[in-house]
C-alpha cells in the first residue's frame, strides 16, 4: 500500500479528498494552481476537514500552473524523488496534469488509479492492485459536503437535534396546509399580529380582525386555529365574540406557525428521512462560504433541505409561493460550489410549476417538485427517489 497518495488538484471537493477517505495515506501531495498553493487558509480548512473525518496525516501543497505539462512534470518528478512509495489519483485534475501523470508514470512505474462516478468504484489504471475494481464506501454528512468545499455548517433557524419528537405532527400539519393552502399567507400574518407580546411569547391574544400586511383587515381564521388545536400545536383556544385568544405548545412550535414556509420545509425534510434512502438529513442547514468565524462579514446562505447519500449532497429548496429566477439561480450556485458534479439540486414549490420556470430550471439542471407531487405522497416519493439517479 503506498504511503504517499498524488492528487491533481480539481476544482471539485470531493475528486480532492476521496483518495485520501479510501485509501489512508501517510500523507497527500497536491499539486495545485501557484494562487491555491499561497491560499493557507484553504489548507488549514482542508487540513480541518480531514481531522474531522479521522484522518491525521501530513497535507502537503506544491504549486504549478496545471495548464503547462512541463510544469507539472517537474514537479511530480520531485514529489517521486522525495517520496518513492507514492501513488498518484487520475480521477481530478486538467487535461494537461493527466497528461503530464501519464509520462511520469510511464518513466517511473508508479501506481496509478481512477475513481468511476458513474459506477462509485476506484479502478487499477496501473500497478495499483489495491484499488482494483474497489466500491467506494465513503458516507458524508451534510456537515462534511460544506467542511470538504473549505465552508462550515452554522446553527439555522431550527436545531435539528431535536426534530425527533417532532416527526409524529409534520404530515398532519401539512395535510392542514393543503385544506387552507389559499389563506395560509394572511392566516400566518394573523398569528403573528396576536403573539408579538415579548413578556408572553408562548401566549397569543388579540381581536378578531388585525392589520394586514398592505392594509386592510384580515380576520380570524376560525376553522384552522381549531385543527391546530387537534393537532395540540395551540392550546387552551378561545374565540369570543370581541377577542381571540390561545397558547403556543413550545416555543418551537411558536416559530413554525410564525413563519410561511416552514410547514413546506418540515414535511420535504420527514419525506426525505421516510425514505431512507439517505446518510444525512438537515433542515435549515446554513452555510458559511469561508468556514471562518462567525462575523458580521460572513457570507452564509441557508438551505431549506440538505440531504447526503454516500458522497453525494442534495439541495433542495422550498417555497410556498411561485419560484422566481433568482431563486433557482442561488440554488444551482450553491450546489455547483458545494457539491459539484456529485450534487443534485431541487426546487419544492406549493403551486403549479410554471413553463418559464420549468425551462429555466431545466437549463440549470434543477428538478421541478410542485403542488401535484406534493398533493399525493406516493408520487412524492418516487420523485425524491429520482434525485438519485
Amino acid at each position: 500500500m503506498m504511503k504517499t497518495l498524488i492528487e491533481l488538484y480539481d476544482d471539485r471537493p470531493i475528486e480532492n479528498v476521496l483518495g485520501t477517505e479510501m485509501f489512508r495515506p501517510e500523507r497527500t501531495v497536491f499539486i495545485c494552481p501557484p494562487d491555491i498553493a499561497a491560499n493557507i487558509p484553504l489548507h488549514n480548512r482542508l487540513r480541518e476537514y480531514f481531522k474531522h473525518r479521522g484522518i491525521f496525516h501530513e497535507c502537503i501543497f506544491i504549486g504549478a500552473s496545471l495548464l503547462d505539462t512541463n510544469a507539472v512534470v517537474r514537479k511530480l518528478q520531485q514529489v517521486i524523488e522525495r517520496y518513492p512509495d507514492c501513488a498518484m489519483d487520475i480521477a481530478g485534475g486538467t487535461d494537461a496534469a493527466l497528461f503530464a501523470g501519464g509520462l511520469l508514470s510511464a518513466e517511473h512505474d508508479i501506481p496509478v488509479f481512477t475513481y468511476s462516478r458513474k459506477r462509485n468504484r476506484f479502478y487499477n489504471i496501473r500497478n495499483a492492485a489495491f484499488a482494483e475494481n474497489v466500491p467506494c464506501t465513503v458516507q458524508l454528512s451534510v456537515e462534511d459536503c460544506f467542511l470538504m468545499a473549505g465552508g462550515s455548517m452554522r446553527q439555522g433557524r431550527v436545531d435539528n437535534a431535536i426534530l425527533a419528537g417532532y416527526l409524529p405532527v409534520f404530515d398532519p400539519f401539512f395535510e392542514l396546509y393543503l385544506r387552507h393552502r389559499r389563506e395560509w399567507p394572511k392566516a400566518i400574518t394573523y398569528i403573528q399580529r396576536v403573539s408579538q407580546k415579548e413578556s408572553q411569547p408562548l401566549h397569543a391574544e388579540g381581536g378578531r380582525t388585525v392589520k394586514g400586511e398592505h392594509g386592510g383587515r384580515i380576520s380570524v381564521p376560525e376553522t384552522l386555529l381549531e385543527e391546530l388545536e387537534q393537532l395540540q400545536m395551540i392550546r387552551n383556544l378561545s374565540i369570543l365574540e370581541d377577542t381571540v385568544q390561545f397558547d403556543f405548545a413550545d416555543a418551537q412550535i411558536r416559530t413554525w406557525l410564525r413563519d410561511v414556509g416552514s410547514v413546506l420545509e418540515l414535511y420535504i425534510y420527514k419525506a426525505c428521512l421516510d425514505s431512507g434512502l439517505f446518510t444525512d438529513v438537515r433542515t435549515s442547514a446554513v452555510v458559511d462560504w469561508l468556514g471562518d468565524k462567525p462575523d458580521r462579514d460572513s457570507v452564509t446562505n441557508e438551505l431549506d433541505v440538505m440531504a447526503s447519500a454516500g458522497i453525494r449532497s442534495f439541495f433542495i429548496s422550498c417555497k410556498t409561493c411561485d419560484v422566481k429566477t433568482e431563486a433557482l439561480n442561488e440554488l444551482a450556485i450553491l450546489r455547483d460550489r458545494f457539491g459539484g458534479q456529485m450534487a443534485q439540486a431541487a426546487i419544492v414549490t406549493a403551486e403549479y410549476g410554471r413553463s418559464p420556470m420549468r425551462h429555466r430550471a431545466i437549463e440549470l439542471g434543477i428538478d421541478v417538485i410542485d403542488i401535484k407531487d406534493l398533493s399525493d405522497p406516493g408520487v412524492l416519493r418516487s420523485r425524491i427517489k429520482a434525485l438519485l439517479r
